[in-house]
């Protein structure tokens, strides 16, 4: 079950970094005003609040982690919500970024 939790809140932690961000672009870049970007910094926010309720203690750890999710979340972000199309090394890149996280997460440690 701690797999399986750990997994949900890197998900969580995702959705509230990469929507947050783009909130922010949308008021920014796409001016469409500080109701967007006030609701990204809330988002943000609540990503950096998600993270704390890994069951790993180590910062370092979630953090490195979490940054092979954010790249395939990002990916995935970009095609759901952009119209984005990842091309073939997009989508390898993504998948060492995933492997990576398996491997600093969850790798047996004595």
């Amino acid at each position: 079950m701690t797999v399986a939790r750990s997994l949900l809140l890197f998900a969580l932690a995702a959705l509230a970094e990469i929507g947050g961000a783009w909130l922010i672009w949308q008021g920014v870049r796409e001016q469409r005003g500080l109701l967007w970007i006030g609701a990204g910094v809330v988002a943000l926010g609540l990503y950096g609040f998600v993270a704390t309720l890994q069951p790993d203690a180590n910062f370092g750890r979630i953090l490195a982690a979490y940054g092979g999710v954010f790249v395939a979340g990002s990916l995935a972000w970009g095609m759901a919500v952009d119209g984005f199309r990842p091309d073939r090394w997009d989508v390898i890149g993504a998948l060492v970024c995933l492997a990576g996280v398996l491997v600093i997460m969850y790798a047996p440690r004595g």
